[in-house]
């Protein structure tokens, strides 16, 4: 009998830890649309509303960093001056995603360098 309850229990931890995992997932595929579809406004917004879009990417937070180095690497123009905003705006948590995409891509380690070196200055300002 108790073993039976230790075995029930057991199966709902783990149908709990799937849940969350799934959970998790979930969240991570809705960020990585968010990325992309504010990125794709970039393309036709004024000013103003550029300015918006940063603002709302910077406020996604570090867990959108590996989309935006990933966009980064592959998008020119103006869309990668904003890229490279927020990754300055979001500061320390940055760099060592830097750090590794400069690892697999040395085509993109100057801009890395350059980027780091941007945030260690902001952070300098800051403190």
């Amino acid at each position: 009998m108790l073993k039976d309850k230790w075995n029930i229990y057991g199966a709902m931890i783990q149908m709990q830890a799937t849940l969350e995992r799934n959970e998790i997932n979930k969240r991570l595929t809705e960020q990585t649309s968010s990325v992309n579809r504010l990125l794709n406004m970039l393309e036709t917004a004024d000013n103003k509303a550029k300015s918006e879009i940063e603002n709302e990417l910077v406020n996604l937070g570090e867990t959108v960093i590996p989309e935006l180095i990933t966009n980064l690497q592959s998008i020119k123009g103006m869309v990668r001056g904003v890229i490279a905003m927020v990754l300055i705006r979001l500061g320390q948590c940055s760099v060592s995603y830097l750090q590794r995409a400069a690892l697999q891509n040395s085509d993109f380690e100057w801009m890395a360098k350059y980027l780091i070196s941007e945030i260690n200055i902001s952070s300098e300002i800051a403190a």
